[in-house]
């Protein structure tokens, strides 16, 4: 096939076409049309918003070095790096997170905090040259509650008596006690719960291995079969390792078990400063054993001082008292000379009362006999009762019971209609007195009859002492509800732990903190907030019902202890431009907190307001927060349109008063909270919220639309900032 010579083709198109263009241009001379479009209002309007430089470009940063333009993010967006990201970092200094530095993000439900997230964020702003604000260490809202109300709760003991001899510990006496390896050992008289006793026992540097540190208890008899409880409370002063091992009693001398109710078994429990309660059920003894005992093994990390409430410390037989309900049979030893309630049939069988020396020990006993062998079911004997047995329930039978021969028979429920029945097991008969002890659970609401089935044993079979208990789960125990000062103890202590851990592993880059986040009532304004009397989400935990006005002066202290000498410790509420009776209550309460030793360096305000907000109020709000001599910091700002209105239905009217009422509250920051008190501003919503948002779900918020188109409100804003500490 011959090729198409392309080349020639395209030049000769050329030559034509520049011929036509020389022709044309010799007939006339071009000359352009003289028109203009005008912009569109909107068009010129976002030009001239587009056209601002980024927010923190007005800050003259070296005339306020100690303000922070922030900006409220999630960590899932920030870490991302993406338009956000970008975004955040071009406008803003500071970042505040708004759920994933809080106690229900970190801590887990064993009380152990995972910190990845928290750290990667650390690693993400930092590398990003941002700042990074604390947000927040004590809240009622966001908390690990279920985690929390775990350590009040009730415990849940067995009701016999205690098999530990406290009265020694009580006095102050370790003899029988005996401690190995120890740095240091003793009684202190108020270190336990509530102010009771405790042992106190500090590892020595050195210590490394559990056996390095042990409390040995006095020798625990026992009863072979049985099973025991044994539970203690026990804390640390930093995090602490421990197991529970045993004598050669046992088969297993270092069980791995679910020391706290966890829901996993590990080899040893964790300790820390709150108080935590370690139970475990010891059953696996040698046969020869007719005692035990046990060793606190605490040997695991070097200079920890662990303390043992002494009132805690306890032993129980979980057999003696079993939970069993009353005999369900009458006249079950058959003393009264009869045998009423009980029945039967089938192939000739006879039921009757024996002779008055052929029972267990002498006295009657049921007297059953079958001539010949049948099916089991076809010579039964019977005892009918007028309310059902409980549908679920476990039920014990125990008997003593001989025959003229050696056999197996079976007993069971029944219903009496279908003869619908749950079966216990098989049991064997010999001609000796033998006891028997077996159990079944019902199945059905409709059991009405016990049965005994025996068919297929041919001869005389003689029952004695017999006995059908429920066995109730609620009996053979006793619920022991801790007292106020021991509630406030746990929960003083897993405050302690949350923020002592939490601030030592943000302090490197982490310089300020909202450690107390609204903690003013809004109808009582000068009390505090309580949980108590009202229906509370899942993550709801207000600390202060159980420590009290000084749960904020703990948790300010902790702060200081852990953190930073520098650190700008908040202390953080809504609503006080709305109600300035609140905002005075607010200001009595940091003045309470001081007056017991703390420091606040500061307060915030969040404002989460609206177009219609009261300004004379907001001036008034910032004048008070200004007399206190604090930090002021505006610290979750955003402004609605009002009434819920939603993005799709705001008009132009509407966003321009929303622009004025963001230069207004900037501005009036700015006017009556001097230099030196201002900490800064955080917009809390950056952009408008979507409207799956869990916050203001689809209100025009922002400074920028969803989209990152900014709106008039940023120009405000901008203008605002740039007025007040522009260059």
């Amino acid at each position: 096939m011959k090729k198409h010579n392309t080349n020639i083709h395209i030049k000769g198109l050329l030559m034509v076409a520049l011929t036509a263009t020389l022709l044309l241009s010799a007939c006339s001379k071009y000359k352009p049309l003289l028109f203009e479009v005008a912009k569109p209002d909107e068009v010129a309007a976002q030009e001239d918003i587009n056209s601002y430089p980024a927010l923190k470009s007005y800050i003259d940063s070296t005339k306020y070095s100690d303000f922070h333009l922030g900006v409220g993010v999630s960590l899932g967006d920030y870490i991302k790096k993406g338009v956000f990201y970008r975004m955040v970092n071009r406008n803003f200094q500071q970042i505040v997170l708004g759920y994933a530095m809080k106690h229900g993000a970190v801590v887990q439900a064993d009380g152990s905090l995972n910190l990845d997230n928290v750290n990667t964020l650390i690693q993400t702003a930092k590398e990003a040259g941002m700042s990074l604000y604390g947000h927040t260490l004590c809240w009622h809202a966001n908390q690990n509650a279920t985690y929390l109300k775990s350590l009040i709760a009730p415990q849940i003991v067995e009701s016999n008596s205690n098999l530990f001899d406290l009265s020694g510990l009580k006095a102050g006496d370790l003899n029988g006690w005996n401690v190995s390896g120890a740095a240091s050992s003793g009684i202190e008289a108020t270190g336990g719960m509530a102010g009771g006793g405790a042992i106190k026992l500090v590892s020595a540097s050195s210590a490394v291995n559990a056996w390095d540190m042990s409390l040995h208890t006095p020798v625990i008899p026992i009863e072979q079969g049985h099973q025991y409880v044994v539970s203690f409370y026990i804390k640390s002063d930093k995090p602490g390792k421990g197991r529970i091992s045993f004598s050669e009693d046992l088969n297993n001398q270092y069980p791995w078990t679910d020391w706290m109710g966890t829901g996993s078994e590990t080899e040893a429990f964790e300790t820390n400063s709150g108080w935590q309660q370690v139970k475990i059920i010891v059953r696996d003894f040698k046969t020869t054993a007719s005692s035990f005992n046990l060793n606190m093994d605490l040997g695991y990390i070097g200079d920890v001082s662990y303390m043992i409430d002494i009132n805690s410390l306890l032993v129980e037989d979980k057999d003696v008292s079993s939970g069993l309900e009353a005999n369900l049979f009458e006249n079950g030893d058959f003393e009264a000379e009869n045998i009423n309630g009980w029945s039967g049939w089938g192939n000739n069988s006879v039921r009757s009362l024996s002779g008055p020396s052929e029972g267990y020990n002498g006295g009657a006993a049921l007297e059953m006999t079958n001539p010949s062998v049948v099916n089991s079911w076809e010579a039964q004997t019977a005892y009918d009762f007028s309310t059902p047995f409980q549908n679920g329930s476990t039920y014990k039978l125990s008997f003593y019971i001989k025959g003229s021969t050696a056999g197996v028979i079976n007993a069971s429920f029944q219903e009496t209609k279908n003869y619908a029945s749950d079966n216990f097991p098989d049991f064997n008969i010999t001609t000796d007195w033998t006891k028997v002890e077996i159990e079944a659970t019902v199945s059905a609401a409709d059991r009405t009859r016990f049965l005994f089935s025996y068919g297929n044993y041919a001869g005389t079979i003689y029952i004695d002492n017999i006995a059908l208990q429920r066995e109730n789960p609620d009996l053979g125990t006793k619920t022991i509800e801790k007292t106020a000062e021991e509630k406030k103890d746990i929960i003083s202590g897993a405050l302690t732990d949350w923020v002592s851990k939490m601030v030592t592993n943000c302090k490197d880059y982490v310089h300020a903190w909202d450690v107390v986040n609204e903690p003013m009532d809004d109808g009582n304004p000068y009390n505090l907030k309580t949980g108590v009397g009202k229906s509370q989400s899942e993550d709801e935990f207000y600390w202060q019902d159980y420590i009290g006005k000084d749960y904020a002066v703990l948790a300010f202290n902790l702060a200081r202890k852990y953190g930073n000498a520098t650190d700008k410790l908040f202390i953080n509420d809504y609503g006080l431009e709305a109600n300035t009776e609140k905002c005075k209550g607010l200001i009595a309460f940091v003045d309470y907190i001081e007056s017991k030793g703390a420091k606040v360096d500061g307060i915030g305000t969040q404002m989460h307001i609206d177009i219609h907000a009261d300004s004379a109020k907001i001036v008034q709000m910032f004048q008070l927060l200004a007399a206190t001599g604090k930090l002021i910091k505006i610290s979750e700002l955003d402004i609605g349109l009002g009434e819920n209105t939603q993005t799709a239905d705001a008009t132009k009217e509407q966003y321009l008063k929303q622009a004025e009422m963001y230069k207004f509250v900037i501005d009036q920051y700015f006017k009556n909270v001097p230099a030196a008190q201002r900490y800064g501003i955080t917009f809390w919503s950056s952009l408008d919220s979507p409207a799956n948002s869990s916050w203001r779900p689809g209100e025009p918020i922002g400074l920028w639309t969803e989209s990152y188109v900014r709106k008039l409100a940023y120009e405000y804003a901008a203008k605002a900032i740039e007025e007040n500490m522009g260059h």
